[in-house]
């Protein structure tokens, strides 16, 4: 059993049907909590030059609304966004609040993957604590 679960999520893949949180339910302690992750995705600088200042903040808080009403669904669960890169922002806030485990959904692999590498894979390469893959 864990006492603290970060479960990333990435809203456009439809968490609801997968089984990551079905998994970080039956891990996580009597008395543990689960912190829900969803990474807005850091927008190259071509594009953000072209965007109004105000749309990166409007992202962020549309992404936060849904991830606190996909949390109140479940016990234990709080929501969090950040901005930056998904894996690397994955890892960083793994360490910086003493995440016992990652409970991380996967697709199946292809050949960029291979040769890119996808985000679970970077985090299991990295973290600094348990990590468990969803496929």
């Amino acid at each position: 059993m864990f006492d603290h679960i970060l479960l990333p999520i990435a809203l456009d893949h439809n968490p609801e049907k997968g089984s990551a949180m079905q998994i970080a339910q039956s891990l996580v302690s009597e008395t543990g909590k689960i912190t829900i992750l969803s990474v807005v995705e850091v927008i190259p600088t071509y594009v953000d030059a072209y965007l109004p200042v105000e749309a990166r903040a409007e992202k962020i808080d549309e992404t936060k609304n849904l991830v606190e009403e996909f949390a109140a669904i479940y016990p234990k669960c709080k929501a969090e966004v950040v901005y930056g890169h998904a894996a690397n922002s994955i890892l960083s806030f793994a360490e910086e609040h003493d995440v016992d485990c990652i409970v991380i959904a996967s697709h199946k692999p292809g050949v960029a993957d291979f040769l890119i590498g996808s985000t679970a894979a970077r985090v299991v390469r990295h973290a600094q604590c348990h990590v468990h893959v969803v496929r």
